[in-house]
């Protein structure tokens, strides 16, 4: 059987669309998925992402934990609030997820984990607790709900709903977060436009969703998420990386901490192989096919593969990103196995889009 949020009943009777996303039953569109992608782009949406989970490690040990467990650098978590986007790694330098750590205070600190991969993460922690014998406690925070409203107009939204919260969150910068009125409130997101992630209890959600569609936030699923986050670059675990690939071959370099002497899981595989693998964005050339995840990339320094694909709503054109040969450069062409053609494709830098513009040619 299916889980479901407890935004589930208001999903349904929307109208919502709704699919098997590991193991939830989630709202891929309420409609047309152009429309919510662009309601993003141009006003504000909001999202209901509650199948994420909210996990508390507590206790003395806490940072100490932090510091060895993921590969970016807990020591630069200073100011209460503060956010890193990082990833747990296996010993084989391989990725166990990605993820978001918020700074609480010296004891406290929240991760936000995948749905699909939140049971393999809680048993990881819980290995890595054991083996270190840390002094933390692992709590996961079922009560919660995440609601995220994304796009230019979205903070201003969030505040004529809740106006409490205003002089806590106005002068939040990106990846930091406020506790205001039993509300995390992080200036975060998976869209590439501003706006709030919010946690919220449970048994208060569907009120703030109601009150937040009545302000103008346009309900958005799964399929717009999906597209609006592929055009800001921004990966997918399971499609883009996984347990078998390193972050350093998923464009994540920048979420690892190479520089400080600290040991962390992973790190002695990263260094003995260091970027195998380039990952880059592609903008199709050719008419005729549409990029799509597991697509062969034919270049002049070998196959690549494509990790994510579609059709980008505000660019008009077939986008994707892939991993490719080292030596393949931006603006070269390459070629894309699309069923029986080899369409030509240009390569770019990530990310496609942001903040509601085109940045790539």
């Amino acid at each position: 059987m299916l889980k479901t949020t407890p935004l589930h009943e208001l999903h349904r009777a929307a109208g919502a669309r709704m699919v098997d996303f590991g193991g939830w039953d989630m709202p891929v569109n309420y409609g047309s998925q152009i429309e919510e992608h662009n309601a993003v782009r141009d006003g504000a949406g909001i999202f209901d992402v509650s199948h994420m989970l909210a996990v508390e490690i507590e206790g003395e040990g806490a940072r100490d934990f932090l510091r060895r467990a993921v590969a970016n650098n807990a020591d630069k978590l200073k100011a209460p609030g503060k956010a890193l986007y990082t990833c747990m790694l296996n010993e084989a330098g391989g990725v166990v997820d990605d993820l978001i750590v918020y700074f609480l205070g010296e004891s406290h600190f929240r991760i936000v984990v995948n749905a699909g991969t939140a049971e393999k993460d809680l048993a990881w922690l819980a290995t890595l607790r054991d083996t270190w014998n840390a002094k933390i406690h692992i709590r996961p925070r079922r009560d919660l709900c995440i609601i995220a409203v994304q796009g230019p107009r979205a903070r201003e939204i969030f505040w004529s709903v809740r106006p409490s919260t205003r002089a806590a969150t106005e002068n939040l910068v990106a990846f930091s977060a406020a506790q205001v009125d039993g509300l995390l409130v992080a200036r975060t997101g998976y869209t590439g436009e501003d706006g709030f992630e919010v946690m919220v209890p449970a048994t208060d959600a569907p009120v703030m969703w109601q009150k937040l569609v009545a302000a103008g936030a346009r309900p958005c699923g799964l399929g717009a998420r999906d597209t609006l986050r592929l055009e800001a670059g921004m990966n997918l675990y399971g499609q883009d990386m996984d347990e078998k690939v390193s972050p350093l071959d998923a464009g994540l370099a920048w979420t690892v901490d190479l520089k400080s002497e600290r040991d962390f899981v992973g790190r002695k595989a990263l260094q003995q192989h260091g970027m195998r693998r380039q990952f880059l964005g592609l903008v199709l050339v050719d008419a005729g096919g549409v990029l799509r995840a597991h697509q062969v990339v034919h270049t002049a320094k070998g196959e690549g593969e494509i990790t994510s694909g579609t059709f980008s709503p505000t660019m008009s054109k077939s986008i994707a990103l892939a991993r490719l040969p080292l030596g393949v450069a931006v603006g070269d062409t390459v070629h894309v196995q699309v069923r029986d053609k080899r369409l030509a494709a240009r390569v770019v830098k990530p990310p496609f889009v942001r903040n509601g513009k085109i940045l790539v040619n």
